[in-house]
Formats: C-alpha cells, sequence, structure tokens
C-alpha cells in the first residue's frame, strides 16, 4: 500500500476542547479537522463516546473526500494532558478533566477498532512544529506551548524525549522566582505562574489596580474578569502603556526560561506555540533580548527562536506524527 494512501487519524484532548482530524502518513494535508468542546462534566465514558463519534466522523469525511476505505487507517494518535503511563496507554492524573489512572488509549482503541498511541499534549504540538512546522530542519529541538499553563517538549537528536517517568519537559514548572507567586502545582515561583495565559491576565488586573488609564477596561468591556492574554497582546500592539509593559515583563519571564533551556540542552530552535504566537515583535523582540543576556553566546548564535506556525491544528498534528513514531507505516 503506497504510503500517501494510509491515513491516521489525531485526537487532540484539552480541557476546553477537542481536535480531531486525518492525515496522509507522508503529513502532506489535514483532512476532516473539526473542534467540539470536551465537556469534562460528562465524565470520562462521556468524553470518550464523544471522542470516538469525533473519529468516527473524521473517517467518514476522509473517505467522502479521497476514495478511501476503512483499511486504509492504520490507527489514533491521541495526545493528552498528562501525567502519563505511555507504556500502559494510562492517564495517571489530570485535573481538568478528573481522570485518574485512565486507560485512555485502549479505550478509544476498543472502541473505533484501531490501533492507538498516547503521548503528552505539549510533546504533540512540539513533534508537529518539528515535522511540519516552524521548527522543520531542527535537530535539537525545545517546544513552549502557552496557553492555560505552559507546558514543554523536548526533541533531542531527532527523537522526542520522553525521560526516565514520561514526564520530561515539563518547562511550565521550572523554577524562576524561589520565593515568587503560588503556580496551581503548589510550587512557588515557576514560569507557569508568571507567563501562561492566565498569569498574564492577572499581572495587567494588578496593574489596573493602581489606577494607570489602559483601553484594558474598554476592550473587555469594564468587566476585568473577562480579561484574557489576547486583550492584552491586542491592546499592547494597539500602543496601549501598561498592556506593553505587561507583555515586556513576560518576555522577561519566558526569555529567562528559554535561557535555562539554552544552557542545558543547547538547541538549533526554540518555538513557542499557542496563544503567544499573537504577539508578534511585541514579544518576541525582548524576549530575544533577554535570552542573550542570559544565555551562552555560543548557544544563542547557534539557535532560532520562533513563533509556532501550526496554530489550532498543531496538537492534533503531533499526535499522528506520535502515532507514526511508535507504529512506523511501511
Amino acid at each position: 500500500m503506497p504510503i500517501s494512501s494510509t491515513y491516521i487519524i489525531g485526537v487532540d484532548i484539552g480541557g476546553t476542547n477537542l481536535v480531531v482530524g486525518a492525515m496522509p502518513a507522508d503529513g502532506s494535508r489535514e483532512i476532516g479537522v473539526h473542534t467540539l468542546p470536551t465537556l469534562a462534566k460528562l465524565g470520562a465514558d462521556g468524553v470518550i463516546d464523544r471522542i470516538c463519534a469525533m473519529i468516527e466522523t473524521t473517517i467518514a469525511t476522509t473517505i467522502r473526500e479521497t476514495g478511501a476505505t476503512r483499511a486504509q487507517f492504520a490507527g489514533v494518535g491521541i495526545g493528552s494532558p498528562g501525567p502519563l503511563d505511555r507504556e500502559k496507554g494510562l492517564v495517571i492524573i489530570t485535573p481538568n478533566l478528573g481522570w485518574t489512572n485512565f486507560p485512555l488509549r485502549d479505550r478509544v482503541s476498543d472502541q473505533v477498532g484501531l490501533a492507538a498511541s498516547l503521548d503528552n499534549d505539549a510533546n504533540c504540538a512540539t513533534l508537529a512544529e518539528w515535522w511540519l512546522g516552524a521548527a522543520k530542519g531542527g535537530r535539537n529541538v525545545v517546544g513552549f506551548t502557552l496557553g492555560t499553563g505552559i507546558g514543554g517538549g523536548l526533541i533531542l537528536d531527532g527523537k522526542l524525549y520522553h525521560g526516565a517517568s514520561d514526564v520530561a519537559g515539563e518547562i511550565g514548572h521550572m523554577t524562576i522566582d524561589s520565593t515568587g507567586r503560588r503556580c496551581g502545582c503548589g510550587n512557588y515561583g515557576c514560569l507557569e505562574a508568571y507567563a501562561s495565559g492566565p498569569a498574564i491576565a492577572e499581572r495587567a488586573r494588578e496593574a489596573l489596580a493602581g489606577g494607570e488609564p489602559s483601553l484594558l477596561n474598554e476592550l473587555c468591556g469594564g468587566d476585568l474578569t473577562k480579561l484574557t492574554a489576547a486583550i492584552v497582546y491586542r491592546a499592547s500592539k494597539d500602543g496601549d502603556a501598561l498592556a506593553s509593559e505587561v507583555v515586556r515583563e513576560t518576555a522577561r519571564f519566558l526569555g529567562t526560561g528559554v535561557a535555562n533551556m539554552l544552557n542545558v540542552f543547547n538547541p538549533d530552535v526554540v518555538v513557542l506555540a499557542g496563544g503567544v504566537a499573537q504577539a508578534g515583535d511585541s514579544l518576541f523582540v525582548p524576549l530575544r533580548a533577554e535570552v542573550k543576556k542570559r544565555a551562552f553566546k555560543p548557544a544563542v548564535d547557534a539557535c532560532r527562536i520562533v513563533p509556532g506556525a501550526l496554530g489550532g491544528s498543531a496538537g492534533m498534528v503531533g499526535a499522528v506524527a506520535a502515532f507514526l513514531a511508535e507504529h512506523p507505516v511501511a
């Protein structure tokens, strides 16, 4: 069977949304990609039913658009929040979904009748950017995924690195201030506590409490509970002084984290994926300057620091890539 006629389903599981789509094994196109709310309140069984229904919809769409048969679908790659036990296919715990020691891989595989793989969602996003996106061509890649939290992935010498117990790449939980803000993980001073989406919004609300005039009040309709990192980035682009300072601070925090990774892993690419890509030069110019101040010059000179290129489909694409790494298609 030619490689271009073999298809893999990718599933990206988030606390808020599910993304499912199909790709041929050569990665040449995305087919039948669609998104639905996760609805964690349905419980694990309800979410699994939802995922499997989306998989069947994607298979039907792919068959209709390509003329493929079901026999041409090699399997399903699943990206999930962790920590995970990949060997057993278990989600050890996901606070946002309420799952503990849940056999996600086998439940999906059994229900749709296809082989399945399971990997961390941030690993998948990094793998996607390395395979088809902004980090393509890199040999040693560090990925940051910035959203509700901060995740990460490591590709070392061309292979995804999982560590001794599948928790390598928890970049958001490196300590950047040992006596700093409390993080949701229980530690103090984690990068995630300063530069995740909610943390950016919270720092902006704190700045607004000083009474300085800002577009932010107008952009969130006077309801600061609706303030998001995306709104902060937008106000910064529009020249708002307070928002611009919050973005510069974010750049310093992220730059510190990136510099730490450069000094430890000496990558040739660092890719920052997620909503942060919206920020553009207002974030990336001071971020790169901070890295230059903090990391060894040979490490800085060897590394490209770039925003992700795949947008909302990165997790789905990476789940396909993770399946192919585990189940090579001849």
